[in-house]
């Protein structure tokens, strides 16, 4: 049996907050979305420190700071106008497309 990707309420580019977890409260962009295991990567959330080896001439080696990923579930999505957390409602159009809309304020989110 083969399992369906499921689809993340958030997409790459939107803002979140996060809302469990060590990082809660923490806002940021986010960088990369992987729907198949239901994670995403957020700008400043989830540090971990990475042992990297140099691998071309120029390239320096050592121990850097990048974002891991996290489930999509621990974020909800923040609407650029009202600045508040929401829960995103979908407006179908005429032609059949869907828009996601903000709960609070009713403002469309640019897809």
């Amino acid at each position: 049996m083969v399992k369906k990707a499921k689809k993340l309420h958030v997409r790459k580019g939107d803002t979140v907050e996060i809302i469990s977890g060590k990082d809660k409260g923490k806002r940021g962009v986010v960088l990369a979305a992987a729907p198949k295991e239901g994670k995403i990567v957020v700008e400043g959330v989830n540090m971990l420190t990475v042992h990297v080896k140099p691998r071309g001439a120029g390239e320096p080696g050592g121990i850097i700071k990048k974002e891991g990923a996290i489930y999509a579930s621990k974020a909800m999505l923040v609407c650029k106008k009202c600045k508040k957390t929401t829960r995103i409602s979908h407006k179908i159009l005429d032609d059949g497309s869907k828009l996601r809309v903000c709960k609070n304020c009713e403002e469309t989110f640019n897809d």
